[in-house]
């Protein structure tokens, strides 16, 4: 009696364990691992840029225990620089980064999600993003493409470029030869001005041989790293055309979609830290590098003259607003470019404004 009882308990804890076994087996079973591939517009190892996305893999990597490896590639590695866009709507890679105003010619309503002439700030950029339904906007933009955007950096504002010639009034830009990209190219071309949009890694050689007169690039950090002081002497600012230019990362919408909601979540919060290192990155190194190009003598860094800017900020508007009335889409997100701007200019004025404007009479004091 005693022995059947002892066999009646061990039968029930084994199907015990067996039932916790099985029980078990699915949740072990659905740790899937994914293999992807990003591709990018930026030279391998290019500072910051090329860097950061390094970086984002394998931040990713590490947080998600290895269940996502990503490969990144520099342009060129599997695809040109400017066919990252289609590589990841096509599904050909699951991730690309460049910048949303290389697409205008397939998505003209892109342009405001990266730089608009005499806009947002990297602030105000963020702050529309993540808090003023500016996102939200790019979502819908990007859905018909099968892609999903995220922010995953922003140069701070740029300086005004590289001149071979100085600009005391408009008229000096009629003819002028300029390696300008997106919306600003759009109102130098409207100044009189002639718009390449020459890589990267040929803007020196163009612009030491008279190729092109002009070439605005990023800012001190990246321009000294790429020889743009032997080029040209003449270095302008402020960056009126991009006062705050955000970077993309973009995933397929089928892939992104197709997982977890953990390894989403991840994905997007690595976007987002990346997106403020990126930033840091180029505050921190700008001062530093300024100081190297003005060090020998050989560079001119002149501010862009009232009268020009002046005349400028006009035709910007001028030019932004035709370019919205090209498509429904287009004027949609300007309009609510335009809302937030004011929202958060009338807010601005009172105070980081008026601190920089306070900083400012102090150091000349």
């Amino acid at each position: 009696m005693k022995r059947r009882e002892f066999l009646k308990k061990a039968g029930v804890g084994a199907a015990a364990a067996v039932t916790a076994g099985a029980i078990g087996a699915p949740a072990v079973l659905a740790e899937k691992t994914y293999n992807f591939k990003m591709v990018s517009t930026w030279p391998s190892n290019f500072p910051v840029l090329q860097v950061g996305l390094d970086l984002f893999a394998k931040r990713v990597e590490e947080a998600t225990e290895g269940r996502i490896k990503i490969q990144v590639f520099a342009a060129g590695e599997l695809v040109p620089a400017m066919e990252t866009f289609q590589a990841v709507s096509d599904g050909t890679v699951e991730l690309g980064s460049g910048a949303s105003y290389y697409w205008s010619g397939k998505v003209r309503a892109g342009q405001w999600f990266s730089a608009v002439p005499f806009g947002l700030n990297a602030q105000g950029m963020n702050a529309w993003f993540y808090s003023g339904g500016g996102l939200k906007l790019w979502e819908e933009v990007y859905a018909p493409f099968n892609l999903i955007p995220r922010p995953i950096g922003n140069t701070g504002v740029q300086m005004g470029g590289w001149f071979n010639k100085k600009i005391n009034t408009m008229e000096d830009f009629k003819g002028l030869k300029m390696r300008i990209p997106g919306l600003g190219g759009k109102v130098l071309a409207k100044a009189g001005g002639t718009v390449t949009l020459t890589p990267g890694g040929e803007i020196f050689t163009n612009l030491e041989r008279g190729v092109i007169d002009a070439s605005e690039w990023v800012g001190p950090f990246h321009d000294y790293r790429l020889g743009l002081p032997k080029a040209a002497k003449y270095y302008y600012y402020p960056g009126w055309h991009e006062p705050g230019t955000t970077l993309e990362i973009m995933y397929n919408k089928k892939v992104f979609e197709g997982l977890p909601k953990s390894l989403q979540i991840i994905l997007d919060t690595c976007a987002a830290q990346t997106n403020l290192w990126e930033l840091c990155e180029f505050e921190a190194n700008n001062g530093e590098y300024l100081e190297k190009i003005l060090s020998d003598g050989r560079t001119q860094l002149l501010q862009f003259p009232d009268e020009v800017m002046a005349a400028l900020r006009p035709l910007a508007l001028e030019t932004v607003e035709e370019e919205a009335a090209k498509d429904p889409l287009s004027t949609k997100v300007n309009e609510a470019f335009k809302t937030f701007k004011k929202r958060v200019g009338t807010w601005g004025q009172f105070s980081e404004a008026a601190y920089y404007k306070l900083i400012a009479e102090r150091i000349k004091a």
